[in-house]
């Protein structure tokens, strides 16, 4: 045995791993329990689904929602929660697991902690199909069965507290600005009536076009005697009765004109005309209010509506599996592809030697 070693030190090596880790996988290495679950995030739809190229693709999931919960549920938060409810750091670091496997001291730094968390819980999101698939190993079936559990439990959770905080903003918000352009609708409602009521007109628009239309009516008559006068002085004489009587009338409409734009000049103490103009004020000031107030009560419903989408819900796929017999470690597969890899190193030394050899040679 000793020629043989001396001989192939780097062979006794490759045997010695091999032996070693033959002894850890087959006889040492503690038992893992695989705890499993598929699922899938989805929000309330509260309106017809379009159907595009897109979603054909990604199944109509989204998949930056599920990326974000990927994250967290990955998360020193979500490792601190576990803890907290189910004991991470003891059931992991009990008497009676393997050195390799066990975590070296319950009391490790967080940092520490959260890369053995790593190493025993995988969240990966499947990209075609738009579902999360959950995977974590512990040592013993209940604990891998507890976690995966909690873990969709608290995810969906905070998916919802993350995305309601932000619509509650938004909606305290909209009332808000509900709440003053109610108040502003309210005064320049009251205003336009104040302004009816004391200068005694309904609307001095109405009244400035009423009176040019009573003007523009005398004036075609006034018109009509004037063509009518000349007709007459044509073939009458102008102390005729006939022309007497039509230049009375003319004289009749003159003066009737003259009253009627007197009335827009004066009315009620007031220039109509400027009474019109700051009515037309008034009302546009008031039609605004009331655009403005409509417009903030058509967000405000539509950010409520938004805010019931922003809840989150988790569509299990599958259910956490409660394993019935240990899937890792993978014993003979650890040590098939070991043995293979060790044999190979060996190869290449020997080859190495053998290549050195010859050159001294």
């Amino acid at each position: 045995m000793y020629p043989f070693i001396k001989r192939y030190p780097y062979w006794f090596v490759c045997l010695l791993a091999i032996v070693i880790v033959g002894f850890y996988q087959l006889i040492w290495a503690s038992d893992r329990y695989v705890s499993e679950a598929n699922v899938v995030l989805e929000s309330p739809q509260l309106s017809a689904p379009t159907l595009n190229f897109q979603s054909l693709l990604s199944g109509g999931g989204n998949n930056s929602d599920m990326l974000l919960l990927r994250d967290y549920l990955l998360s020193v938060d979500m490792l601190k929660y576990i803890d907290a409810q189910l004991g991470f750091r003891k059931h992991y670091s009990e008497a009676g697991i393997d050195f390799f496997s066990a975590l070296s001291d319950k009391d490790v730094p967080t940092e520490e902690l959260h890369q053995y968390y790593l190493k025993h819980v995988e969240v990966e999101l499947d990209d075609y199909a738009g579902v999360l698939r959950i995977r974590v190993s512990a040592f013993t079936p209940d604990m891998a069965h507890a976690i995966v559990s909690l873990m969709l439990e608290e995810g969906e959770q905070h998916m919802n507290q993350m995305g309601q905080r932000l619509a509650e903003e938004q909606v305290r918000f909209l009332e808000t600005q509900v709440d003053q352009l109610a108040i502003k609708f309210d005064q320049s409602r009251k205003a336009l009536i104040e302004y009816q009521n004391e200068n005694g007109l309904t609307s001095p628009t109405g009244a400035v076009e009423s009176i040019n239309a009573v003007v523009a009516s005398l004036e075609a008559q006034l018109a009509n005697l004037r063509a009518k006068r000349t007709a007459l002085r044509s073939y009458q004489s102008s102390r005729s009765a006939d022309i007497r009587r039509v230049e009375a009338e003319i004289d009749a409409l003159i003066k009737q004109i003259s009253q009627e734009r007197a009335r827009t000049a004066q009315q009620a103490g007031g220039a109509l005309n400027v009474l019109s103009s700051e009515y037309q004020t008034l009302e546009l000031s008031a039609q605004f209010a009331q655009q403005s107030y409509s417009g903030a009560l058509v967000a405000l419903e539509n950010t409520r509506i938004e805010a019931a989408r922003k809840l989150k819900q988790l569509s299990v796929l599958q259910n956490p599996t409660l394993p019935e017999y240990p899937l890792e470690p993978q014993r003979l597969y650890n040590l098939v592809v070991f043995t293979i890899i060790a044999l190979f190193l060996g190869l290449i030394v020997q080859m190495l030697v053998l290549i050195v050899r010859d050159h001294r040679d």
